[in-house]
């Protein structure tokens, strides 16, 4: 009876140890994951400046997206050219196909939006845009800083990931 309590309790350590591991090697992945895709983003914003001249001036998710398939210009004005990204790559919420519904979202590996803010509030010092995915816990602490900064030293964006970390 020993024995088997005692094999018992081994196959119960061994099972938690495996679990922890399946939950670290999961949330590893999806951290790489978004590191990809905010590589991918950035990337395909370096190619929208290159087309229209300056990145797209919003805050919101949505028009974001909507620039990246060439839906809008800059300025936000209605434009009807290539897309810049493969839309099969991603993961779109808040209404699905961009093409069909400009309310899209481009979603992060945990599920919350990724954020982006270029010219978005003024003054806007920042010589960039600022793209980054509020990671495993889907916060983002504290709006921009003065002049479009993230602060990227607030407690809630300790586990942010960011594309163009300042």
């Amino acid at each position: 009876m020993l024995e088997l309590l005692l094999v018992v309790a081994m196959v119960a350590v061994l099972s938690g140890m495996m679990l922890g591991a399946g939950r670290y090697a999961r949330d590893s992945g999806r951290a790489a994951r978004a590191s990809a895709e905010l590589a991918s983003l950035a990337s395909a914003l370096e190619s929208y400046r290159l087309a229209y001249g300056d990145y797209p001036r919003t805050g919101q998710p949505a028009r974001f997206l909507q620039a990246l398939v060439g839906r809008r210009g800059p300025a936000g004005d209605p434009i009807s050219a290539r897309s810049l990204i493969e839309l099969g790559r991603y993961r779109v919420g808040a209404g699905g196909d961009p093409l069909l519904n400009e309310a899209a979202e481009l979603i992060d590996p945990w599920g919350t939006p990724y954020g982006y803010a270029y010219k978005s509030e003024l003054p806007w010092g920042n010589p960039a845009y600022v793209l980054y995915s509020a990671g495993p816990d889907g916060r983002f602490g504290a709006a921009l800083l003065t002049g479009g900064f993230p602060d990227c030293l607030a407690a809630d964006n300790d586990d942010n990931l960011w594309a163009n970390a300042p």
